[in-house]
């Protein structure tokens, strides 16, 4: 750790183990924000693509002859069968289906929904299992019985929680998000520039400086040129535990070497109460690499003073 009086200034520390004692206790445990929930741009863009073709199915609702009712309608416009799998919450186009596992034998059924150049008219094999997969998936009774009252709704409602799984991406984006604000205000009130998720071939281009990386598809989520002085910050959020901790402060003590022989600057800003589970490994990078910080911190003045001061 690089220990310089702004320390002192900024968040009352005396020595690099007061630093790391700042930093370990003020870990937050959340950076939720409302957009963390839903993506609803998305949500709506992925409806709309289909919305036709979910009204166009509304019509089998309550429908007692349904299979033959769902045969007519793929015959009269074939492209609706790609989306029958998003009925039951999948994004896949194709399945193989153990359909028989008995007297030691085992026989599949191959399944295609995939969006590719479907035919002006499909076979009666294609219609047939169409209608097989909707029907073996409970698909058909569900729409026979009303217990679904609107396509057009229930498929809305599978959008929401399919992009539930985005979550995860959404909570890293958040800290890049968070982050960025402060290298905004920092390059404008110093008239410096900065570069998100910048590779070498970018910086070169941009700013004529070489950086050697470790691996070529290197990304580092900001740069900033302070006159020459590059700076190169990582930025992550772990809210739970598990061997990435480990890793990732091993991956940035070996960075933090491999930049500082090229004289440019290495900053970590990172959170999580994660990191309550990996200390150890948070201390080892923090004692090897110039600065570690964590968002309380960085919201006291560090991160400006550290890049304006060049440290």
């Amino acid at each position: 750790m690089k220990f310089h009086s702004i320390f002192q200034e900024k968040i009352n520390c005396t020595s690099p183990q007061d630093v790391f004692n700042y930093l370990k206790n003020n870990l937050t445990d959340s950076i939720t924000t409302w957009d963390y929930f839903v993506n609803w741009q998305k949500v709506i863009s992925n409806f709309e693509e289909i919305e036709i073709h979910l009204h166009t199915l509304n019509y089998l609702i309550g429908k007692n002859d349904i299979e033959a009712k769902l045969k007519n309608i793929l015959q009269q416009n074939p492209r609706i069968m790609i989306i029958i799998p998003l009925l039951i919450a999948c994004r896949e186009e194709s399945f193989q289906i153990l359909t028989d596992y008995t007297n030691s034998n085992l026989k599949y059924q191959d399944f295609r929904f995939s969006n590719r150049s479907i035919p002006g008219v499909l076979t009666s094999k294609e219609i047939d299992e169409v209608v097989q997969f909707t029907k073996e998936t409970g698909l058909l009774d569900i729409l026979k019985n009303r217990t679904i009252k609107s396509i057009p709704d229930y498929v809305l409602g599978i959008e929401v929680g399919l992009d539930s799984n985005g979550r995860k991406n959404r909570g890293g984006n958040t800290m890049e998000v968070i982050v960025e604000e402060f290298v905004k205000s920092i390059c404008k009130s110093n008239s410096w520039n900065y570069i998100k998720q910048a590779t070498a071939d970018k910086i070169s281009e941009d700013w004529s400086i070489t950086v050697k990386v470790d691996k070529s598809n290197r990304r580092f989520d900001f740069a900033i040129n302070n006159q020459g002085l590059l700076y190169l910050i990582e930025v992550n959020f772990y809210g739970g535990g598990g061997s990435k901790l480990k890793a990732t402060a091993g991956e940035y003590k070996t960075l933090f070497d491999d930049l500082s022989v090229q004289n440019h600057k290495f900053i970590w800003i990172t959170d999580g109460l994660g990191w309550k589970t990996a200390l150890k490994s948070l201390e080892e990078t923090f004692y090897h690499i110039d600065y570690i910080l964590n968002l309380n911190m960085i919201s006291t003045g560090l991160f400006n003073e550290i890049i304006k001061q060049r440290l």
